[in-house]
């Protein structure tokens, strides 16, 4: 299955430890990350506005969206790893996770989204929220492949 993580803006101080956890996702599904630029603009509304017309761009129609933002639901890492694995039985080809930029995704975007993922309740910046959604493709690959990686407890 394809799985896609589509981000505003390339990584800070986060991006080797980032790199390493899309490294081992891509073990896992058929992986692949999209940057798009951050842009500058005098007001959060045109940034969004930008940012969401960069991010459309690199959609994939026959894939399902998720905005992954603090307002979502949170899910258990069983329910994204159980959630991805009846998406390869489906009619689905994969999925895409959008990550927006420091003002988080233009509101279009989030309404076109299948889902919305919620990592924490807490506002996290944008690279540290792509290194946990990476670590968390990860731990749910290696959840179905019955690895030891996760030790967490259903």
């Amino acid at each position: 299955m394809f799985v896609s993580v589509v981000a505003v803006g390339k990584p800070g101080p986060l991006a080797p430890a980032i790199r390493e956890y899309e490294v081992r996702a891509a073990r896992y599904w058929k992986f692949s990350v999209i940057q798009v630029p951050s842009v500058r603009g005098k007001t959060a509304a045109e940034v969004l506005r930008r940012e969401g017309q960069a991010v459309r761009r690199r959609l994939r129609s026959e894939l399902i969206r998720v905005a992954v933002e603090r307002t979502g639901r949170a899910w258990s890492t069983e329910e994204l790893a159980r959630w991805l694995i009846r998406l390869t039985g489906g009619p689905e080809r994969g999925v895409q996770f959008l990550i927006g930029g420091a003002f988080g995704l233009d509101e279009d975007l989030r309404r076109g989204c299948r889902h919305q993922l919620s990592l924490s309740s807490l506002t996290l910046p944008r690279d540290l929220a792509r290194l946990v959604l990476a670590e968390q493709l990860y731990r749910a690959g290696t959840l179905l492949r019955n690895e030891p990686y996760h030790k967490g407890a259903e």
